[in-house]
């Protein structure tokens, strides 16, 4: 007889209240989900609360490896998916899941995520490899202590899942700008933990090859305007985090 698999859900969120409740619902065939809130300061943890299956856990927000680990902690199966409240997970994609767990091969799955900015779907501008793991045993999987652009170690097999996921990160422009000055600010402690320090090569040539290498060598110029407002974006967000290890270093002199 074929032994049930048990399934937790995780996700660490804030300010999601505008997604909360689809992402919950697509994770109907789940067996828990927990919720890791950083206190939301919009209705977040009360429109998840709303559902049976879902726990909702507040804490404070220190660094992204740190929260994911702790959701990780939370749950109380042995197989864990984490994603994003911003990525979407298809009907095609939660069957193909449901699928697999039933007789996995694998200790980890990844899946490529399909990114759409301004609503459009970017094809290009370097996110054409952009597989990342979602699904592993919980046993298996930890994230690798980088503050920001965290990765999940798995210290076992990977597979492939054949489904895409959909990533909706764009809800305004001020919303994605302010998501990438959070992150330069991550990136800037971490820096500075390793002893870096800026100097005029990191705020005029790092930003200038960040556009380049995005926009012409990753061809977000084949993804039109909203490929050329990712490559400024991007390029600026890297100025702004050496000039947050600046002021770091100010602050301590």
């Amino acid at each position: 007889m074929e032994q049930e698999t048990k399934i937790s859900a995780v996700a660490i969120t804030l300010n999601e209240a505008s997604v909360i409740e689809d992402f919950i619902k697509s994770l109907h065939f789940v067996d828990e989900i927990i919720i890791v809130d950083s206190h939301s300061t919009d209705d977040t943890a009360a429109l998840a609360s709303q559902f049976d299956k879902v726990k909702v856990v507040l804490r404070k927000f220190d660094n992204f490896s740190d929260q994911k680990n702790f959701a990780i902690d939370q749950a109380t199966h042995d197989w864990i998916l984490f994603f994003d409240p911003d990525e979407e997970i298809t009907q095609a994609l939660a069957q193909e899941i449901q699928s697999v767990l039933k007789n996995p091969k694998a200790d980890a799955y990844r899946v490529k995520r399909q990114l759409h900015f301004m609503g459009k779907r970017i094809k290009y501008s370097g996110f054409q490899t952009d597989w990342v793991v979602r699904i592993f045993r919980k046993e298996k999987g930890r994230y690798n202590g980088n503050l920001v652009h965290e990765t999940l170690d798995v210290s076992g097999t990977l597979g492939k899942l054949k489904s895409r996921l959909p990533h909706h990160t764009y809800k305004s422009m001020d919303d994605y700008t302010g998501k990438l000055h959070r992150y330069s600010s991550l990136q800037a402690r971490m820096l500075y933990k390793k002893g870096k320090k800026p100097n005029l090569y990191h705020f005029l040539f790092r930003p200038w090859y960040r556009f380049w290498h995005q926009y012409i060598l990753r061809l977000g110029i084949l993804d039109g305007k909203e490929g050329f407002i990712l490559a400024y974006i991007n390029a600026f967000s890297v100025f702004k985090r050496y000039v947050n290890l600046w002021l770091l270093y100010r602050k301590i002199n």
